[in-house]
């Protein structure tokens, strides 16, 4: 059987509706942007691959470090031993992280640093006899992660349809747009002795459909939230490592967050790994002498050597002059795209042309109710495929979140093949 043949056989693909599903292609080689298949054809990653590798594929800096330490160790029980990478990696974090971080808490992926935050708060209260303070303030739109805890918390929608019955309780608020604000302190107002914590993606609600809001709306949200005690989670998962801009989308706001959750880009794409930071306040809830007390989580890869080396090796890169200058000059380029397509929207083809950081999105007009499921984004990821570019739509919704290390010739390929997409659409009707 060929390759294509034994992925049909073995294999189910996350995300993919499996009746009569397209043969997924067979990726042999990554160098930087580019992704080879095994027939040689070659297709800009314009997406980087779900989001992560900010530094492109097969990075030698990244692979070299890794090399270097999968001699040396490789895995170690992170429950009574340390190591060097998970300490610096700490250390590292705790002084670019926006707020007044103390401790770093360390998991596996996106969804499990959401458990942890999550968890955290939830426990902080009780730890501190206040257990009625048990509910969980999330916005609209949101998502965090696929695994129950953090599916909780997501929009209930497409994702987590099968599993409502079987979700916990959340208070659900739209994000603040400047008018809203008033009726949002009301809804606060009403459970501020209940609420334990406020679970929120900042300036940017990614698999949502790439909704972007103001910091100073959030910033107002925010000052509530802190009066009223309620602690307060960013999920950086996205929107950390340059993606909107600055370091972190926390670095737009003054309120800073009580807990933080990172993953996706920490490691340069390169390993899988989440993050959950705190401040000292929430982590001394859980210093006492009754160890009823103690936070019972943990994986079986917390703190991985490897994982915590790639992190650091991405962060020496992405902390160079060379590649804070061309994710500048990627802001620009994303921004002078959207100007370029406005006649699209003039004609009616699209819709909702928006803009933050390296990250540019639209949605393609339709005669159908928008969702995940319109079959709009599974054409357009066929169409660009097929001249050599790989992006991945959210329904009609159309992004791009380019690795940083895409040329300048590159990224206008992607644009262009954007706009060529929807001149075919013009063209059909």
């Amino acid at each position: 059987m060929s390759l294509i043949e034994k992925d049909f056989e073995f294999i189910w693909h996350p995300y993919t509706h499996q009746k009569n599903r397209s043969p997924s292609i067979p990726i042999v080689k990554g160098e930087k942007t580019i992704l080879y298949d095994e027939n040689g054809n070659q297709y800009i990653d314009a997406i980087s691959s779900w989001w992560v590798t900010i530094h492109g594929h097969g990075n030698k800096y990244i692979a070299k470090k890794l090399y270097k330490q999968a001699k040396k160790l490789e895995q170690v029980i992170f429950a009574g031993f340390t190591h060097e990478p998970a300490v610096k990696l700490a250390e590292k974090l705790l002084k670019i992280l926006p707020g007044n971080f103390s401790k770093i808490f360390y998991s596996d992926n996106g969804s499990t640093a959401t458990e942890v935050a999550i968890k955290m708060s939830l426990q902080y209260w009780m730890n501190k006899g206040e257990g009625n303070r048990n509910k969980i303030l999330a916005f609209n739109h949101s998502y965090h992660g696929d695994t129950f805890g953090a599916m909780s918390v997501s929009e209930r929608g497409t994702f987590t349809l099968a599993f409502r019955d079987k979700l916990f309780e959340v208070i659900f608020i739209e994000t603040p747009d400047g008018k809203n604000i008033p009726q949002l302190q009301q809804q606060i107002e009403k459970y501020k002795n209940e609420i334990a914590c406020f679970i929120y993606e900042p300036l940017l609600q990614g698999a949502g459909g790439m909704r972007m809001y103001d910091p100073n709306n959030l910033d107002s949200l925010l000052t509530i939230m802190k009066k009223e005690n309620v602690i307060c989670i960013a999920d950086e998962v996205l929107t950390g490592f340059y993606r909107t801009g600055s370091f972190f989308a926390g670095d737009y706001l003054t309120q800073k967050a009580d807990i933080i959750c990172l993953s996706k880009a920490l490691t340069g794409g390169t390993m899988a790994m989440g993050v959950t930071a705190c401040t000292q306040d929430v982590y001394d809830a859980f210093v006492s002498d009754d160890k009823m007390k103690t936070f019972f989580h943990g994986h079986s890869f917390t703190a991985n050597p490897l994982a915590c080396t790639a992190a650091l090796a991405s962060l020496t890169l992405l902390q160079k002059k060379k590649c804070i200058e061309r994710i500048e000059e990627i802001v620009i380029q994303q921004k002078n795209f959207l100007n370029t397509i406005q006649l699209f929207k003039e004609k009616n083809i699209v819709k909702n042309l928006r803009h933050v950081g390296t990250i540019c999105a639209f949605e393609v007009q339709t005669n159908e109710n928008d969702n995940y499921l319109h079959n709009i984004g599974s054409f357009f990821t066929d169409y660009c495929l097929q001249n050599g570019v790989y992006l991945r739509a959210l329904g009609n919704t159309i992004y791009i979140m380019p690795p940083y290390c895409i040329t300048k010739k590159e990224l206008k390929k992607v644009h262009s093949v954007i706009t060529g997409f929807l001149e075919s659409i013009i063209k059909k009707d």
